[in-house]
């Protein structure tokens, strides 16, 4: 006899108090690492732009060329993903930009700087909208905020555990073995993603119907939740009507101007700190740090409110307009180191706020097969933001000297981000393609 089917609110909480146990710290601690990995070429910049002869324009397209890469096969890598699963799909990800970031050990010139760059972006293409969709298989929307809040975490997270290990890599380690500190930085901070790669492959239960490690009312429960996961014939035909959406299109638009703010303060903390007066590498690794600190706060007690009043649209947009002021505030007032990092501070932590809570609007407004192209989408248009952004900042100082002008443009970027939240209003979700059951 099938097991019967419990909707009693505290039986649910409990089921999915093991579900977060069981996946959450796993995809937070990957996507800490897929973070890490993407920012610490900022921290290498104190010592590789010098001994390469890399200017700050060239530091900046290769800073940024990683999100070509990844825009490419980003689509492609999460239309397969129902296909073949999360388990093979993050395992194959998570080693193969492992060994390319890892490799970046052994760049020599700016031809070298863009290509593994490149390549970095093409291993890692899929992996963060494969985790989002990965969790609709698991939570209902009315979850979705809390449950990006910890893991998108893993931002901040990165960045508090990034700039003390990639400072203490730079100076404890420079000179061993005939390898310059940065060196050995990527190497120490490449390898082990894909140690957990392999990890992956024995770790992920790639659907509620495999999950042994749940009793057979707790999937009953769950299932009755979610319903059954999509089917993938007709994908593409979905995707096409995803993309044609409106909504859809102002909600990549608003995560286009978010991420340009992120990957503003990810790629160019390092030199804002150094800009307000603080000089050894290893100070700097660890006031890097304050920012992310600040950030996990903020994250949690903006998406607790989200999910607390149902609202996503003026909680994402509020953050960003704040986010913006304080970027300028960070860049205009060096003089003041005290000024310049308390305000970092709140730029960065109201840059992930709006982020964590403007990613439970596709959550909630996708639906069936409408959701790995959709999620996909919108994550592609935002991950050009982390090429535009630090290509428009660095080509900006490498003319003029300075790091305002640049900034001008990321805070009204976040402000236009933030416009277009506010007006893009999701009555409903976006309607299945036929003969598709909710995922």
């Amino acid at each position: 006899m099938s097991a019967p089917i419990s909707s009693d609110p505290q039986f649910l909480d409990g089921i999915y108090r093991k579900v977060s146990l069981r996946l959450l710290p796993f995809l937070t601690l990957c996507y800490m690492l897929a973070f890490l990995d993407r920012i610490n070429i900022g921290f290498a910049k104190l010592q590789m732009q010098s001994n390469l002869g890399l200017s700050d324009a060239v530091y900046g397209l290769g800073a940024g060329v990683f999100f070509i890469g990844y825009v490419l096969f980003e689509i492609p890598s999460n239309l397969l993903l129902p296909r073949i699963g999360a388990r093979r799909t993050i395992a194959r990800i998570m080693v193969l930009w492992g060994l390319v970031s890892a490799s970046m050990m052994f760049v020599y010139d700016a031809r070298s700087f863009y290509a593994l760059r490149f390549l970095l972006g093409v291993f890692e293409a899929g992996f963060a909208p494969g985790m989002i969709l990965y969790l609709t298989y698991w939570y209902p929307p009315a979850r979705m905020a809390r449950t990006m809040a910890i893991v998108m975490a893993a931002g901040p997270i990165g960045g508090i555990v990034g700039g003390p290990v990639s400072s203490w890599a730079m100076t404890a380690l420079a000179g061993a073995h005939g390898l310059a500190g940065w060196q050995w930085m990527f190497l120490v901070e490449g390898l082990p993603c894909t140690a957990l790669g392999v990890v992956a492959w024995y770790f992920l239960t790639d659907r509620i119907d495999d999950a042994h490690w749940l009793t057979s009312s707790e999937r009953a429960a769950l299932n009755n939740e979610l319903a059954a996961s999509p089917e993938v014939s007709g994908a593409h035909r979905a995707l096409l009507k995803a993309v044609a959406d409106p909504r859809v299109l102002g909600i990549a638009f608003s995560n286009f101007c978010v991420i340009c703010g992120i990957y503003t303060v990810s790629f160019w903390l390092p030199t804002i700190i150094k800009a307000a007066g603080i000089s050894g590498t290893l100070e700097i690794g660890m006031w890097s740090a304050v920012p992310y600190i600040a950030s996990l706060v903020a994250m949690y007690a903006v998406s607790r409110s989200s999910d607390r009043r149902s609202e996503r649209r003026l909680h994402s947009a509020i953050c960003s307009v704040v986010a913006a002021a304080t970027l300028l505030v960070a860049t205009a007032y060096t003089s003041s180191v005290l000024v310049s990092i308390a305000s970092i501070a709140i730029a960065t932590a109201m840059i992930w706020a709006s982020y964590t809570v403007l990613w439970a609007i596709p959550a909630d407004y996708l639906k069936g097969a409408s959701a790995p192209g959709g999620i996909a989408f919108i994550n592609v248009v935002g991950v050009l933001g982390g090429f535009f952004s630090p290509v428009i900042i660095g080509t900006v100082k490498s003319a003029t000297g300075s790091l305002q002008a640049g900034m001008y443009v990321m805070a009204l970027l976040l402000i236009a981000g933030a416009a277009i939240t506010l007006i893009n209003r999701l009555p409903r979700p976006l309607p299945l393609a036929s003969g598709y059951e909710a995922a």
